[in-house]
Formats: C-alpha cells, sequence, structure tokens
C-alpha cells in the first residue's frame, strides 16, 4: 500500500505524552452514540405502543437518525479539519445530550421523528471526529492500532451497556428514560475533553464549502429516500422524482469537488483501492446487518415473551466478541494479512446469519447466543481493520475527512439496511391472516398487535397474536438470509479488493 503518511521526526511527536488520557475522552463520544443506536431499538416495542406510530412511522423512527447523519458527516468531518477537532467534538457532545431531552420527551410520533433528525445533526459532528483525533494523536502504526481497536471495542461494549441499562430503565421507568443516560456521559465527555484533548487541524484547509454541504445532504437524503418509499411502497413519480434529485445533487458534488481548489472531500482518495474497498466494505457489511440488529429486540421481547433487561442481556454476546476480536484485530492483520482478516471475518458474519434464516419462535438461546458471537467476532475484526486502513490511507490532515467517509459509508448501510431489510420484515408481516374484529393497527407492527390483542377475548387475541408472530419470525428469516448473501459477497469481493494491503508497522 502506497503511504501518504508523513515520517514522525522525534519521539515526542511518536509517544505523545497524555495520549492514553485522551483515548480515554474518545472512547466516550463513542460509547454516547453505540449506547442511543442500540436503546431505541430495545425502546421500540413501548415506543410503538405509547405514540402508536404507523409501520412506516416506525422505520422512519427508526432510520431518520441514520438518513440524516449519513448526509452531513461528509460535512462535519471536514468543518472539524477546518476549525478544530476538538472543538467541533465538544459541542456536538453538548448538543448531542440537550436533544437527547427532546427525544426522551417526544409525545408524537411526528415530534419523535423530528427529535431523531436532530440527533442526527449533532452525531455527525462526533464519530469522524474521535477518529480524526486519534490518527492525529497517535503516530506510531501499531499504537494506532490498538487505539483504533479499542476505539470500536468502546463502539461494541457500548452495545452491550446499552441493552442493559436501557432494559434496567424499562422495567421501572418510562420508555424515554434510556434516552437520559446520555446526559452523564456527555457531561464526563465535555468537562474532561476541554482540559486533556489537544486541538488539531488542518493548517491550510481552504474555505467550507456551503454549497458542497447542500449538495451533500441533499444528494444522500434524496437517494436513500427515494430506496426507502420504493421498497415500502413500489415506484412513484414522488420518490423517483425526490431519487432524480439526489443523483443529481451528488454528481454536481462530485464534479465540483474536483474543480475546488479546497474542496470539501478530496476524490482522489477514491484512487486508492485499499480505501475504497475498505468503504465499501463497511457499507455492504451493516446493510446486511442492520435489519437483524433492528428486529431482533423485538423478537426477544414480543415473540419470545422476554423482559427487556433480559432482552439487553441476551444480545451481549455479539458484543463481547466484537471488543475481544477488535483489541487483536491490528497484530492479526499484520501476522496474517489485512484481507484474510477482513474477508474471514465478513465470511463468519454471513455463515451465522445464514444459520438464523433457522429462526422460529422456539429456537433456544444457545442456538440464537453461538450466533450472535459469531456476529460480533467476525464485526470486530472486520471493523477495526478497515478503519485501520482508511485512517492510514491519507495525511494527517485530511484525516476528518477521510473518517466521516468511513462513517457515512457506516449510516448509509445502517439506513438503506433499515429501509430494505427492514421492509421485507414488514411487507411478509403485513400478510398474516387476522381473527375477524382485528383492528387494522395489529398490521402496521407486532407491538400494534401486541396492543390489539390485549383489547380482544382471550381466544381471539391468543389466535391473533399466534399468528403475528409467526409472521415476524418469518420476515426475520427471509431478512437474515438476504442479509447473509451480502455478507458472503462482501467477504469474496474484499478478498480481491484488498489484495496487498499492508498495515504500517513503522512511523
Amino acid at each position: 500500500m502506497t503511504s501518504t503518511l508523513q515520517p514522525a521526526t522525534t519521539t515526542e511527536a511518536v509517544k505523545r505524552p497524555g495520549r492514553w488520557t485522551a483515548l480515554a475522552v474518545l472512547v466516550l463520544a463513542v460509547l454516547l452514540v453505540a449506547v442511543d443506536a442500540t436503546v431505541l431499538g430495545l425502546a421500540t416495542p413501548y415506543i410503538s405502543e405509547d405514540l402508536n406510530p404507523s409501520g412506516t412511522q416506525l422505520l422512519w423512527i427508526g432510520d431518520v437518525y441514520s438518513f440524516v447523519i449519513a448526509g452531513l458527516l461528509v460535512s462535519m468531518g471536514s468543518l472539524g479539519d477546518r476549525i478544530g477537532r476538538k472543538r467541533i467534538l465538544l459541542v456536538g457532545a453538548t448538543a448531542f445530550g440537550a436533544i437527547s431531552v427532546l427525544n426522551a420527551y417526544a409525545s408524537t410520533p411526528e415530534l419523535m421523528i423530528l427529535a431523531r433528525a436532530l440527533l442526527g445533526v449533532a452525531g455527525a459532528t462526533l464519530m469522524p471526529a474521535t477518529l480524526a483525533l486519534i490518527r492525529n494523536i497517535f503516530h506510531d502504526p501499531r499504537e494506532r492500532s490498538l487505539a483504533v481497536g479499542i476505539w470500536g471495542a468502546t463502539a461494541s461494549a457500548g452495545t452491550a451497556v446499552g441493552p442493559i441499562v436501557g432494559g434496567f430503565l424499562l422495567e421501572h421507568f418510562w420508555w424515554g428514560s434510556v434516552f437520559l443516560i446520555n446526559l452523564p456521559v456527555m457531561a464526563v465527555l465535555v468537562i474532561v475533553g476541554i482540559r486533556t484533548l489537544p486541538e488539531s487541524r488542518n493548517p491550510n484547509p481552504g474555505p467550507w464549502d456551503l454549497t458542497s454541504v447542500a449538495l451533500s445532504l441533499v444528494g444522500v437524503i434524496g437517494v436513500v429516500y427515494t430506496v426507502k418509499e420504493a421498497a415500502t411502497d413500489g415506484l412513484a413519480w414522488f420518490p423517483l422524482a425526490g431519487g432524480a434529485l439526489g443523483a443529481a445533487a451528488l454528481t454536481w458534488f462530485v464534479r465540483r469537488q474536483l474543480t475546488l481548489p479546497s474542496p470539501l472531500l478530496d476524490m482522489r482518495l477514491f484512487r486508492n483501492r485499499g480505501f475504497s474497498a475498505a468503504v465499501l466494505a463497511d457499507l455492504l457489511t451493516i446493510l446486511g446487518l442492520s435489519g437483524l440488529v433492528f428486529f431482533l429486540s423485538q423478537y426477544l421481547q414480543l415473540v419470545q415473551g422476554r423482559g427487556p433487561l433480559e432482552a439487553g442481556l441476551a444480545e451481549l454476546p455479539a458484543a463481547v466478541g466484537a471488543v475481544a476480536a477488535g483489541l487483536v484485530a491490528g497484530r492479526a492483520a499484520r501476522r496474517f494479512s489485512v484481507r484474510a482478516v477482513v474477508a474471514g471475518g465478513l465470511a463468519a458474519v454471513g455463515l451465522a446469519l445464514a444459520a438464523l434464516t433457522a429462526l422460529d419462535r422456539s429456537t433456544g438461546y444457545g442456538v440464537l447466543g453461538a450466533a450472535l458471537l459469531v456476529v460480533g467476532v467476525g464485526a470486530g475484526f472486520s471493523f477495526t481493520v478497515t478503519a485501520d486502513v482508511i485512517l492510514s490511507s491519507v495525511p494527517k490532515e485530511q484525516a476528518g475527512a477521510a473518517s466521516a467517509v468511513s462513517e457515512t459509508a457506516y449510516e448509509l448501510g445502517a439506513a438503506l439496511g433499515i429501509a430494505l431489510l427492514g421492509t421485507i420484515v414488514t411487507g411478509v408481516y403485513r400478510g398474516f391472516a387476522a381473527p375477524a374484529g382485528t383492528p387494522s393497527g395489529a398490521h402496521e407492527s407486532l407491538g400494534g398487535a401486541v396492543e390489539a390483542a390485549a383489547g380482544m377475548p382471550t381466544a381471539a387475541g391468543g389466535e391473533l397474536l399466534s399468528s403475528a408472530r409467526e409472521a415476524f419470525v418469518d420476515g426475520l428469516s427471509i431478512a437474515s438470509g438476504v442479509g447473509a448473501g451480502v455478507l458472503l459477497a462482501t467477504a469474496a469481493a474484499a478478498w480481491f479488493l484488498l489484495r496487498g494491503q499492508r498495515l504500517e508497522n513503522r512511523p
């Protein structure tokens, strides 16, 4: 791999004092985002019961955060390169905590969707800034690999901490409390970060092009909206018009970046095969996984009858596997090869998803827990190494923009995955046969069916629940199969596209 890194000239440049304390602050921001993402899935049944959203509104609640954050990540990463990554991280963390309160007290589906969208604006400042700061704090490649591994492991730990803490809160308080756990984390991050984080920015950034910001936002949201609406309701003129507008905006965005002296995103980064392959692998991996992640909590609670805390604990093996793999991924990639670790990890995830196609209402936890452990290990290896490849492929001055591309792929994959795989689950679910007198809301979501069954005669309510749960599991099994196909195809592509890639060994 041809590196654009500049060699460090002093020991101090390589071994910055206080770098591990600074990393501890950065991973708090990662924890903030990861916890928020996981508690939403756990709280979905309660939100569905309390706010009574339609099936489409429920999907919007799930994916509007990803839509907005995907559209703004590149802009915010580039802004951090210009005004300072520490500054944008602390401002974003403060806003993230404040907007979490709005999420907690949303009283209508529309307000909840708006709150999630605003949270996406704040969230877009966090992840690119954390990775960019890691790139600028850790100049030694082996230390940087470990730091990236800790960064990824913390995100995985957040997916474990979120459901467990969220499950405890849901069993003792109202669903909005799960969003308020962001506040103490945000407070610690800001107070400690002010004192410990070093500031870094591009010394010659050029102006922040607002036209490019608008084009990237319109382009990403337009394209993703079209995919979502077409998957849900078929092709219609309005979604097609939105897709055409999005495609035109993205085309204009790319052409504009190629002509600007100081582009928002340097498109030449994609000439690096390792960079492009790593970004593509991240996008497709999350796309294949997101349907399972979004609907798993509903399966555990509404199909298998587990409480929210038990459901959170049931998801723990995935996080444990990801943490363990993330911490050793850099060492494994140097000992074997980048492509072996990434492709092997993705293939393992694909095979685990394939096993979940046999899921039914009475599947034992041993099977589910083993599959989740394999998913976590495979994803931990893959995501940690691809993040390292992306960071080491660019000069440190462009670390924010490069990190933003990586995170955009992640969020775009999540949005597309929830839209496409979520639509499969919803489409299969809506077709179930219901007894006479069943309210129409029962066909919108499984949460709606549970609520409807509670108000029906015992026999009819039991028949409704049985049929609805069976349909939901059928949809989840099909989505797992599609996800498995995506992951196995991505593993094969990564094996060829990452050929010859190596992680650096010396600064």
